[in-house]
């Protein structure tokens, strides 16, 4: 009797922990575009969380919730930094409010674009893959795998190569700057960073984004990250211009697309304006 009790006892454990792990999710099958074969990821999306102050977690602030780590593996949710290169990410964390790069106005790099505060969207026809994200006018145009990498480049944003593993669009980047940080708590990368990050739909409206992050001169070993992105049905969404000014300092700042200093450029007003027929 009680070996029966420990078997049906693991066994609901063992459910428990399936029901709570992503990547364990029931299997979904996507909607298909129009050649009846790819799958549909065309939409704006958006995270609920606010990992991109600390994808290792933190605690609530003014104004901000509180977030868990989004590193799913090593299992206890922390990078494994080399020790030099803890000490300079320890140091960017000390200078953060004048040093991310991203409060400068630079592209947020690969993988901190998509967990950002910040709407994207995934552009698709059957062979061709793209995401504009709304943060700073960047975007990814994902070339298929049977084409090689560029070589000795440094990008914001990368260079991304791409396949679909059944209904999952698995990607491949290289090529990234080293100025990027993955939020803004300095976590970091160097110029010779592999990414392979896995796109899947979960549901109608959920996407699951993995970022398996490879470094050997930052991390003593690979790491995964792992969020969910929401589909964003607000009708009329969009993607908006996302601008920066320049400082009395000549350095740039990101400016709210309702500010008025924005709309001296862009005068969003005509958008709701029905044209003359």
């Amino acid at each position: 009797m009680r070996l029966v009790t420990a078997v049906v006892a693991a066994a609901v454990l063992a459910t428990a922990a399936a029901a709570q792990s992503p990547s364990t999710t029931r299997s979904f099958t996507p909607p298909r575009l129009w050649d009846g074969k790819t799958p549909d990821f065309r939409g704006i999306w958006q995270v609920k969380d606010t990992a991109h102050v600390n994808i290792e977690g933190h605690p609530a602030e003014k104004g901000v919730a509180a977030a868990k780590s989004i590193v799913v593996d090593p299992p206890d949710g922390k990078i494994p930094y080399t020790p030099e290169a803890l000490a300079r990410r320890q140091e960017n964390y000390r200078t953060r409010t004048t040093a991310d790069p991203s409060i400068k106005c630079y592209q947020a790099g690969v993988p901190r674009a998509t967990y950002l505060a910040t709407p994207l969207q995934i552009l698709q026809s059957p062979g061709n893959f793209a995401i504009v994200y709304q943060e700073n006018h960047a975007f990814r145009v994902f070339h298929p795998d049977t084409r090689p990498h560029f070589d000795n480049t440094d990008w914001w944003m990368g260079d991304t190569r791409y396949r679909w593993d059944g209904d999952t669009l698995v990607a491949d980047v290289v090529a990234q700057t080293d100025e990027a940080w993955l939020d803004q708590a300095g976590n970091f990368h160097s110029a010779d960073v592999h990414i392979i990050e896995r796109y899947r739909l979960t549901a109608a409206d959920t996407l699951e984004y993995e970022a398996r992050i490879e470094d050997p001169a930052v991390y003593r070993r690979p790491w995964t990250l792992r969020t969910v992105l929401y589909r964003v049905k607000q009708p009329g969404a969009r993607i908006v211009e996302d601008e920066c000014l320049e400082d009395a300092n000549g350095v740039r700042h990101h400016i709210s697309p309702n500010d008025p200093r924005n709309l001296l450029k862009s005068d969003y007003s005509r958008w709701t304006q029905r044209p003359a027929r």
